[in-house]
């Protein structure tokens, strides 16, 4: 398998947590980076060795066959559509884009060139996933009923000196935090096919205490900041998704699942390891840590001291699929599934009525030994 070259537009903070992981996967190798901000693009290429370009330069290089795409989300669309037009693969950060319709030409588009599409999140390739995926297809819980999906804060504006576009249309809890938990429970249940929803805004005005230039200034919110919903999935469970950014402390799971022959725990799904929990028939829950497999490691003791973070293992399966002739596993389907389901929520929320979502694919298991490949080794995924 040779090295796929890449080349990374957009070189914000979600930058750094690629560029340093991108050293793991032997089947992927840096090559360039871009930005708006060529003074960004030539501090995270003399950080990582590799050169700084323009836009148009990196989509001209003819040594990089993959973009990967962090720029922000409004600008996803434009950048991969670009990427896809000059010939190169891509993987581009959450969400594939901003509306449906969008993600459909890029699905679209890079079908008609033969090229590879993917999306983060890749998170369901950590170890809780891969765990949680075996014991779902194991029937550890039997047929999966129902369960529930949380993602609740009090928002940013107590630690983002700068978030007002959090809170404007395109923006709100589902968009931003949704694509984690949904993605997640598509790789356990399969697609959904509707979802029901009602919405409520917290707070009109939102005042920033974050230290920074808008400190102690009050915003207007243009979107929903709390939503719950049903999901209804194709093979017949109903699980509760909530999203909300007017939560100052709760207790519950991020994800519960139920079935006939038990109940399954999982941990943030915005990280790649953290342990699971099992209830089989009602016994007591029995912890199931993931540390000690690949991609579980607690392996960014600074920034974030309890999170595995392997943000690029889906570029390195996407490189991978390009060897087997396979679908990648976060692929553009699967991301544009899922914002089918973002936009489904919203719109749910709005009508107050029941919207159908067309079935997407549920993405194939990786097994422990296609993710120890994915690596080189097995001693190259425990970071410390």
């Amino acid at each position: 398998m040779g090295k796929l070259g890449i080349g990374v537009i957009g070189c914000g903070n979600i930058s750094m947590t690629y560029l340093r992981n991108a050293a793991l996967f032997p089947g992927v190798e840096l090559r360039a980076c871009a930005d708006m901000a060529p003074e960004a693009a030539k501090v995270r290429a003399g950080e990582y060795g590799i050169r700084a370009l323009s836009v148009e330069q990196l989509l001209a290089a003819e040594d990089i066959g993959l973009v990967l795409n962090l720029t922000v989300p409004n600008a996803h669309f434009e950048i991969s559509l670009a990427a896809l037009a000059a010939g190169k693969h891509v993987f581009t950060e959450k969400p594939l884009a901003v509306t449906v319709g969008q993600g459909r030409m890029l699905v679209d588009e890079a079908k008609r060139r033969n090229l590879a599409l993917g999306s983060a999140p890749d998170t369901f390739l950590g170890a809780a996933g891969r765990t949680a995926r075996r014991l779902m297809e194991e029937g550890a819980i039997g047929r999966p009923t129902t369960g529930t999906a949380f993602m609740m804060t009090r928002g940013m504006e107590h630690w983002h000196p700068n978030p007002q576009f959090y809170y404007q249309p395109g923006g709100g809890p589902v968009l931003d935090m949704g694509p984690y938990y949904l993605t997640m429970l598509v790789n356990l249940l399969g697609p959904v096919r509707q979802v029901m929803a009602m919405s409520a805004t917290g707070q009109a005005q939102r005042l920033i205490t974050a230290p920074g230039p808008y400190q102690d200034t009050s915003f207007t919110v243009g979107t929903p900041t709390t939503l719950m919903a049903l999901l209804e999935f194709a093979n017949g469970a109903i699980v509760n998704v909530g999203m909300s950014w007017d939560v100052f402390r709760h207790s519950n799971q991020p994800i519960e699942l139920h079935g006939s022959e038990g109940s399954l725990r999982l941990p943030d799904p915005d990280t790649f390891g953290g342990p699971l929990a099992i209830s089989r028939r009602g016994d007591a829950w029995e912890e199931i840590e993931t540390a000690g497999k690949p991609y579980g490691a607690i392996n960014w003791p600074y920034k974030a001291p309890d999170r595995a973070n392997y943000r690029m293992l889906g570029v390195a399966d996407l490189a991978r699929s390009l060897v087997d002739g396979r679908r990648p596993r976060a692929s553009g389907e699967l991301a544009l599934h899922v914002l089918e389901i973002m936009e489904g929520i919203l719109e749910a929320g709005r009508r107050g009525a029941a919207v159908a979502i067309p079935l997407g694919p549920q993405p194939a298991a990786l097994s422990e030994e296609e993710a120890v490949e994915l690596a080189g080794s097995a001693s190259a995924l425990v970071r410390t």
